[in-house]
C-alpha cells in the first residue's frame, strides 16, 4: 500500500511514522525492490523532491551510480540506480577446526581475492589469528578501495558484542578471547562475528540461487549445525546459539561420548569426526571428513555407506525441526556436501520416516550454492549487511563511520 505523504512514510529499518531516510532508500535499491527514483517514490511515499535530495546524497557519497554510466553499470537504462560496488571492500575470514579461509569482497559480495590454509586441528587463536591477519594484509596491498568491515565466522555460539567465541568444543582455547586486538593493526573498521552455520545461511541470502524465505541450511561437516532462515531472516537465538543440531540427543548414541564432554549426542554417531574415527578403526585410510567425502565420490563402498548413514541419523533429528518450522527447502553445505547424493539419500530417509506428511510434501533438498566457499561468502554477507544497513549508511552520510 502506498503511503500518502512524506510525514507518514515508513520503510524497512526506519521508525514508524518517520520519513524514509537516505539509508532506507539505499536498502531498497540494494535489495532489488527498487531500481529507479520512481520506484523509490512509490515504495516510500516520499515526494519527488525528497527522493531527489536523498538520492543525490548517496550519489555524492559514491554509494550509488547512475544507470546511464555504461562503463560502471554494464549499460543499465538511463534513470536506473545501482550500487557502486567499487566504493569499498569488506574482509572475510571463515575459521574452522583445521582450516582458515580469508578473502576480500566488493560491496555487492563479489569475491576479489581469497585463499585457504590448513592448520593443526584445534589450534589456539594465538597461532591462527596472526596468520589470518598477515594474509589479509597481503591481499589489501593489491586492492585499491578501503575496507569497510570485517566478517569472521567461528564454530559454536559467539558473542557479537565482545567479538569472541562463547562455546566451541571444536576450538578449545578460543572461548572468551576477543579477536579485535589482532585486527586493529589491519583495519580499524567494524568487526562482525557470527556462527559458522549462520553465515552459511547468510551466503544463500546474499547471492544463492534459492534466496529462500523459509529454509534450513545444514552444515554437515566435522560437526553438525543448521542455519534457520525464517521469513527471509537468519535466526540467531537469544544467545547466538540457534541451530546447534549436533548436540541434540539421539537414542542410537546413548552412552557414547561426544567431544562436547557429554554423551548421547547426534554428533557422536553422525558428526564427521566420529564417522572418520569409526572408519579409521575399521582400516579405511581417512584422516579428515573431506577425505571421507572424496572416498565416497570415488565409489568406496564403506565410505558411501557411512556418509549415507550419517545423513540418515541427521535426518531423524532434523525431522522434528522441519515439522515445527515448515521450511520450503533444506540446503546442504559443509565438508560432506561434495558427497551430496549419498548424504541426501540418507537425509531423506531420516526426515521422511519421522516428519509429518504435510511437512515433507513439497520439501526440496539443494546443495549450498557456493560449495566450499559458502562460509567465506557468508562472512562477507554479514559484514555487508552490517556496514550497508540503513543506519550505517545514514551515519556515513553524516560524516561518521
Amino acid at each position: 500500500m502506498r503511503v500518502s505523504s512524506e510525514a507518514e512514510a515508513a520503510a524497512p529499518n526506519g521508525s514508524a511514522g518517520a520519513p524514509a531516510s537516505a539509508g532506507v532508500l539505499f536498502g531498497l535499491l540494494r535489495s532489488g525492490e527498487a531500481s529507479t527514483r520512481t520506484d523509490l517514490r512509490v515504495l516510500t511515499g516520499l515526494s519527488r523532491t525528497a527522493v531527489t535530495v536523498r538520492v543525490q546524497a548517496l550519489l555524492d557519497a559514491n554509494l550509488l551510480l547512475s544507470g546511464g554510466d555504461r562503463a560502471s553499470t554494464g549499460g543499465r537504462p538511463a534513470g536506473s540506480l545501482v550500487l557502486n560496488e567499487g566504493a569499498g571492500v569488506v574482509l572475510a575470514a571463515a575459521i574452522g577446526r583445521s582450516r582458515s579461509q580469508v578473502g576480500v569482497f566488493d560491496l555487492v559480495g563479489t569475491e576479489l581475492v581469497s585463499d585457504s590454509v590448513e592448520h593443526a586441528a584445534g589450534s589456539p587463536p594465538g597461532d591462527v589469528m596472526p596468520d589470518v591477519v598477515r594474509r589479509l594484509r597481503a591481499m589489501l596491498r593489491r586492492i585499491d578501495p578501503e575496507p569497510w568491515a570485517i566478517g569472521i565466522s567461528l564454530p559454536g555460539a559467539v558473542d557479537p558484542v565482545r567479538g569472541c567465541s562463547l562455546d566451541s568444543p571444536v576450538l578449545p582455547g578460543w572461548d572468551g578471547v576477543p579477536l579485535r586486538g589482532w585486527l586493529d593493526g589491519l583495519a580499524e573498521v567494524p568487526l562482525v562475528i557470527a556462527n559458522d552455520a549462520h553465515v552459511l545461511a547468510q551466503s544463500e541470502m546474499l547471492g544463492g540461487a534459492l534466496r529462500p524465505a523459509d529454509a534450513l541450511v545444514l552444515k554437515a561437516s566435522t560437526g553438525i549445525s543448521v542455519g534457520i532462515v525464517a521469513d527471509g531472516q537468519v535466526l540467531h537465538g537469544s544467545r547466538g546459539g540457534a541451530g546447534d543440531l549436533g548436540h541434540v540427543k539421539h537414542e542410537a548414541a546413548a552412552g557414547m561420548p561426544c567431544r562436547c564432554g557429554s554423551t548421547g549426542c547426534l554428533e557422536a554417531i553422525a558428526g564427521g569426526w566420529a564417522v572418520v574415527e569409526r572408519l579409521r578403526a575399521e582400516g579405511l585410510e581417512v584422516s579428515h571428513v573431506r577425505e571421507l567425502a572424496a572416498a565416497a565420490l570415488r565409489g568406496d563402498a564403506r565410505a558411501r555407506a557411512a556418509v549415507r548413514e550419517s545423513g540418515r541419523a541427521v535426518g531423524e533429528v532434523l525431522a522434528g525441526v522441519i515439522t515445527v518450522l515448515d521450511p520450503g527447502a533444506v540446503v546442504v553445505g559443509g565438508d560432506l556436501a561434495p558427497a551430496f547424493d549419498q548424504y541426501v539419500a540418507g537425509l531423506r530417509e531420516g526426515v521422511y520416516g519421522r516428519t509429518s506428511a504435510f511437512a515433507a510434501r513439497d520439501l526440496v533438498f539443494h546443495a549450498a550454492t557456493f560449495g566450499e566457499r559458502a562460509g567465506l561468502v557468508g562472512c562477507a554477507a554479514v559484514a555487508l549487511d552490517h556496514v550497508l544497513s540503513a543506519e550505517a549508511v545514514d551515519i556515513r552520510l553524516e560524516g561518521g563511520r
